[in-house]
């Protein structure tokens, strides 16, 4: 039997002790939700870079960034990121800190991980065949 997921629940999960961001109802993930993580040095600066956030969510650790499902192809994300499918991530206690201006959720991946590769020192770096030419 396989367990029904809801955007509402925002509880840990018993199976791997993650716990799902939890969506304002005003928000509708028409591409399904998966979450970016980088250290809470980095929110405030990543936050200011970006040309537009999503749903942002923060504890005195981690800061979250709301992404489209899928986010992680053909993309690897720097160290220290933390790519969470689904929005489960390895956090307690994180709180909704910044709503979109509309209804979508979402901060754009691909402003997301740039900034976040220049932030962590890392050079961007696509899986192999990305761009290729046959």
């Amino acid at each position: 039997m396989t367990a029904r997921l809801s955007w509402s629940a925002g509880r840990r999960t018993e199976a791997d002790g993650l716990t799902r961001l939890a969506l304002p109802a005003t928000v509708v993930p028409t591409m399904g939700c998966d979450a970016v993580g980088v250290p809470a040095r980095y929110g405030f600066r990543l936050l200011g870079r970006l040309p537009r956030s999503g749903c942002v969510f923060a504890n005195s650790a981690w800061w979250w960034w709301i992404v489209p499902a899928g986010s992680d192809q053909e993309l690897i994300w720097p160290l220290p990121s933390y790519y969470a499918k689904g929005a489960y991530v390895p956090a307690t206690q994180a709180r909704l800190i910044r709503w979109p201006t509309d209804q979508s959720p979402y901060t754009p991946p691909i402003p997301l991980y740039l900034m976040t590769c220049q932030l962590t020192g890392t050079a961007p770096l696509w899986t192999v065949g990305v761009g290729g030419h046959g």
